[in-house]
């Protein structure tokens, strides 16, 4: 039986993180700083060490199901890091026991999960969405390129973290090509239109029915400084800016008009678009319905109420989201291990050191692959080290400040973009 979360009578401000790695450490710790009581249940066999900083930590091998922290009453909100905690087998029991979960259920989750679904939807809107189809296997694939010829994304149907297929930008027909005849198709093949690479993303809750626009942000997808080499499995980096104005008019055109569906099926949660602009106009390229391994960690710093908005969004109330004034940008930047992006290279376990003290004002580091022994030093497990992130009034403050502080800590084999923050921004550019 696992022991209960301690909370004192009359304390409703217990969260339980669905995660690993820098995204329970951040949020949890984020959420600890805000007063909240907080654990972390592991869902995956790595980087387990950061969330332990946070708070309890409950394995997946030792409690095969969550559940008995739940029914301890002490727990109030649930985040998952991704989507596939839907297909748990405790995943009914957790939506009938009512908790809150920062997540939509049921017809919502198709939003994220089935990418032909957000295709069709977005046709049935009017949203501008990219010339794209669902094939059941390589051969449908080529034969839908030979007669549209035209560079391709290819991705899985199916969006999670463990699909057969992680996307492939494919900037010309005839990489499209190479690509199709190698790539594994046994989940079938979505086929999206390239569309450039003036991509941007921006990031609402959806409660009570309504929209809140929370922040605009960029990921920086591809693996080296210049926008060089292969889309990562997660981004090297990332900007965000608070927007709860909408400014760039995301939010009006590419997740309004998705409102009375949105209504209809009792959809509330974190909702990402992300976009790309091209012949004047928005395109909607995918949308998330989680909080984000990159923006989650720097829009939750830069929110004043961050428990009050993340609980009262998961039992679908109206929001009052309040940002902190100097905090109106934020950059992320990951400290990538050994063989990273090329995850198949594995390499021994080598040490991760800090060679100065890190600057505290207005920053944030959150650990990944690390691990500590019994004597504090710290080690590399992995591919992916660190994300250090910067505050501030301007974007060259926040850059400035997670730059500072990500010169300081060395690894071996270790490397860092050298450009967040300083590209393919403002919303737009390239």
């Amino acid at each position: 039986m696992a022991e209960p979360l301690p909370a004192s009578p009359g304390d409703d401000r217990g969260a339980l993180v669905l995660g690993v790695g820098s995204f329970a450490h951040s949020t949890a710790s984020i959420l600890r700083d805000d007063g909240v009581r907080v654990a972390t249940y592991l869902t995956r066999d790595y980087a387990h060490w950061a969330p332990s900083l946070a708070g309890p930590t409950y394995s997946k091998d030792q409690y095969p199901s969550p559940m008995p922290l739940l029914r301890s009453g002490t727990i109030h909100l649930v985040i998952p890091q991704s989507i596939d905690w839907a297909r748990a087998p405790w995943a009914e029991e957790l939506i009938r026991s009512g908790v809150p979960i920062l997540c939509p259920t049921g017809e919502g989750l198709r939003l994220e999960r089935e990418r032909d679904f957000a295709r069709a939807l977005c046709q049935k809107v009017g949203i501008p969405f990219p010339t794209s189809v669902a094939v059941k296997n390589r051969q449908e694939a080529l034969a839908w390129l030979a007669s549209h010829p035209a560079p391709y994304v290819i991705k899985n149907p199916l969006c999670g973290p463990f699909s057969p297929v992680h996307t492939i930008v494919c900037e010309s027909p005839e990489a499209t090509r190479a690509w199709l005849e190698r790539v594994d198709d046994r989940e079938g093949l979505f086929l999206q239109e390239y569309m450039g690479r003036a991509e941007i993303g921006h990031i609402v809750l959806v409660s009570a029915g309504q929209v809140w626009s929370l922040v605009t942000n960029q990921e920086y997808k591809r693996a080296f400084t210049g926008n060089l080499g292969i889309v990562a499995g997660a981004p090297l980096g990332g900007v965000v800016e608070a927007d709860p104005e909408d400014r760039y008019g995301l939010a009006r055109t590419l997740v309004h008009p998705l409102l009375p569906w949105l209504r209809e099926v009792g959809f509330h949660g974190p909702l990402q678009v992300t976009a790309a602009r091209l012949r004047d106009r928005w395109w909607v390229l995918e949308y998330n319905v989680r909080i984000g391994v990159t923006s989650g960690a720097m829009f939750l710093r830069m929110l004043a109420n961050p428990w009050e908005t993340l609980h009262r969004t998961a039992r679908n109330l109206k929001l009052d989201p309040r940002f902190v004034a100097h905090r109106r940008f934020g950059c992320s930047i990951t400290l990538a291990g050994y063989g990273y992006p090329y995850v198949q290279l594995t390499g021994p376990e080598v040490p991760v050191e800090i060679a100065e003290p890190l600057d505290t004002e207005e920053t944030d580091l959150w650990w990944n692959e690390v691990r500590q022994d019994n004597q504090g030093r710290l080690w590399a497990t992995g591919h992916r080290l660190a994300d250090v992130i910067g505050f501030g009034p301007t974007l060259e403050t926040a850059v400035s400040r997670a730059y500072n502080n990500i010169r300081r800590i060395r690894s071996p084999g270790s490397y860092y973009r050298t450009d967040i923050g300083r590209c393919l921004w403002p919303p737009g550019s390239e």
